[in-house]
């Protein structure tokens, strides 16, 4: 599936289906782990590499960014508004281009409250469409405050899009404004009802822009019902919880889940984000099913 010659934008630009997935720094200086895991990554389009998920403190994504080149796999690195200034964020934005770091996807970030510093304060100097104009004039050869650089960016913005939202006409606002701010992709809050994101998709047609719909396969009934009841925008519909109250291996229908939703979204996406929450392992399964 991976073609070394293409880049992820130039694959989505040709509209081809891609598949990018999620990888956590560590939590500490040991990479060994990390570094085990890049055989489950091999072959996918690109892989996001989160920054400070969950408000929970690990190694920056610039370096597993810079690591993941060394491995040969595309990084796209996530920035989120939650923990650095405008001045730090604009020289992260150049360095990780200097390290040859070029997809970026941006996003406001979790409240530090939630994460192992609860005590820690969140900047939050600019919202995500802030930081997404602030891409744009680096791209341009400008810095937010309208100096020129001395070498532009380079960078393939994206940003996020939740489909599955009670209010829609909010969520179509927030992403008029993203394609506005720059945003020339999107990842989405994981789909699990493909005719809400159907009628998502007719919304944003008009954008002309690049949605990669997000995937998070299902372990058990319990986590199923966990999402629908605490994480924003995501509906499970109650067939597919009972399927996997009744199996007797749940990980293995909730991979079976995830690609028949794949298929499906073949036909209406540009791709899928691949979410497994530390099951990797998974991965190749769920590409070699896909029939791509």
């Amino acid at each position: 599936m991976s073609d070394k010659l293409s880049s992820l934008k130039e694959k989505l630009e040709k509209d081809r289906f891609v598949i990018t997935a999620e990888l956590e720094p560590p939590k500490g200086t040991s990479i060994i782990k990390t570094i085990e895991s890049l055989k489950f990554y091999k072959g996918i389009d690109g892989v996001n590499v989160t920054d400070n998920q969950r408000a929970i403190m690990r190694v920056s994504p610039i370096v597993i960014s810079h690591i993941l080149l060394e491995h040969e796999i595309e990084p796209i690195c996530q920035f989120t508004c939650r923990d650095k200034n405008v001045l730090a964020l604009q020289s992260d934005l150049l360095g990780e281009s200097i390290l040859g770091v070029k997809n970026v996807v941006i996003m406001g970030g979790d409240q530090p409250k939630y994460g192992d510093h609860p005590n820690a304060k969140g900047v939050f100097e600019i919202t995500a469409v802030g930081l997404l104009e602030i891409v744009k004039k680096l791209n341009s050869g400008y810095d937010l405050a309208g100096n020129k650089l001395e070498g532009n960016t380079n960078i393939f913005i994206g940003a996020v899009a939740n489909p599955g939202v009670v209010d829609m006409d909010i969520e179509i606002s927030k992403f008029k404004a993203k394609v506005s701010a720059g945003a020339e992709f999107f990842q989405t809050q994981a789909v699990y009802d493909t005719e809400r994101f159907k009628a998502f998709i007719e919304r944003v047609e008009e954008f002309n822009t690049k949605i990669i719909a997000g995937i998070i396969p299902l372990k058990s009934a319990k986590m199923a019902r966990f999402m629908n009841e605490k994480v924003p925008g995501i509906h499970v519909p109650e067939e597919m919880i009972l399927e996997l109250e009744q199996n007797p291996n749940p990980i293995e229908k909730g991979i079976e889940q995830a690609v028949e939703i794949i298929k499906e979204l073949k036909q209406i996406s540009n791709g899928v984000h691949l979410m497994t929450i530390g099951r990797e392992e998974s991965l190749q399964e769920i590409i070699s099913r896909i029939n791509l």
